[in-house]
């Protein structure tokens, strides 16, 4: 019962035969021999000759060359895919992918371009048209995932470095190496896996819950109603009343941090004292209790008041502004749950 096991001493003494892009080969092992980090490269060329995802990344490209000269679409995206397979991260690192005499081949290529014609094709590309093909090909990918069954998207921004004069490189949120131009990555991943389903690069200066949700929407928007998570989880800049406004219009529910505000830290003060906490396992005891959340929306109100605000004294304009804050404060109050959990195991 079960799998068959493979006798691995047979394999390597026959070898294998694989299905390439420059056609059959046959693989075999010699013990003797150095190992190479892209010797197993063959078998993921065959996976993607079998599953057909690299002809319709190379055919929905949207790289397009006029002059009968230019190098073919193949060869530009195998040479930033071969680059890539080998731990590049610099155009100049294309250069020694130029050494290579048996995968390119694999790949179906003609030639290895230069750095210098894989910059220039990618700069030739559309951003707009760009940006959806890679997102419909990684769609493509990690969507038929999703249907499996119930899952947990987590949300994630993480802090680039960066030494160079790249676009978007700002002094922003960077507790590594504070004063020091970077990005944020804003990642989106099924949660206890490996898989991203897709990453924002934004400015250095665009790390908060404000600049993330854009991206967060558009993606659960795009997915199937059978494929959307069963809730979202972030940390404590994720628990505010967009983010979460929005998540209940979409029917989704959500999980993140508490921000320890004066009326949160009282909250907590009282629910320790009130004892009656429930065991939640590992050492770990509970207790829920309900939230006011509050959202002030003064952004559209002071652009309107900004055009004829010259005219108004400055006590004037307090009086508005603060009638108007009030009047949004009964307006947008929201009544959430939350559960404290307290460790009760001594370290």
């Amino acid at each position: 019962m079960g799998e068959d096991k493979i006798d691995t001493n047979s394999v390597q003494a026959r070898g294998v035969s694989v299905d390439t892009f420059g056609g059959r080969i046959h693989v075999e092992w010699d013990p003797e021999a150095a190992v190479t980090p892209l010797g197993q490269l063959s078998f993921f060329i065959n996976f993607l000759k079998v599953s057909g995802l690299y002809g319709a990344f190379i055919e929905e490209c949207p790289l397009e060359y006029v002059s009968p000269n230019a190098p073919r679409k193949g060869d530009i995206l195998g040479t930033l895919v071969l680059s890539i397979l080998a731990g590049h991260n610099r155009y100049a690192h294309i250069t020694a992918t130029r050494c290579d005499g048996v995968n390119p081949n694999l790949m179906g290529m003609t030639k290895v371009v230069s750095e210098d014609s894989a910059r220039r094709a990618l700069k030739s590309i559309d951003e707009e048209s760009g940006v959806s093909w890679l997102e419909g090909q990684l769609a493509r990918v990690t969507h038929p995932a999703l249907s499996i069954g119930p899952w947990i998207l987590d949300i994630d921004t993480t802090v680039k470095c960066l030494y160079g004069k790249q676009e978007g490189a700002v002094v922003g949120y960077n507790p590594t190496k504070p004063g020091r131009p970077c990005h944020s990555y804003h990642g989106y991943f099924m949660a206890n896996t490996r898989l991203a389903l897709t990453v924002d690069v934004n400015a250095g200066n665009h790390s908060t819950s404000r600049h993330v949700s854009p991206g967060l929407w558009k993606l659960i928007d795009s997915l199937p109603e059978q494929g959307r998570p069963v809730f979202i989880r972030g940390d404590a800049s994720f628990g505010v009343e967009p983010v979460l406004a929005q998540a209940e219009a979409r029917g989704i529910h959500y999980l993140t941090k508490l921000r320890l505000t004066r009326n949160v830290k009282r909250l907590i003060q009282k629910l320790f004292a009130s004892g009656d906490w429930t065991d939640a396992g590992q050492g770990f005891t509970a207790k829920a209790a309900n939230v006011q959340v509050v959202l002030i929306a003064l952004a559209a109100f002071l652009k309107e008041l900004k055009a004829y605000a010259e005219h108004l004294t400055i006590a004037e304009r307090m009086t508005m502004i603060i009638t108007h804050a009030f009047r949004l404060l009964l307006q947008k109050s929201h009544t959430r749950s939350c559960l404290l959990i307290h460790n009760t195991v001594s370290v």
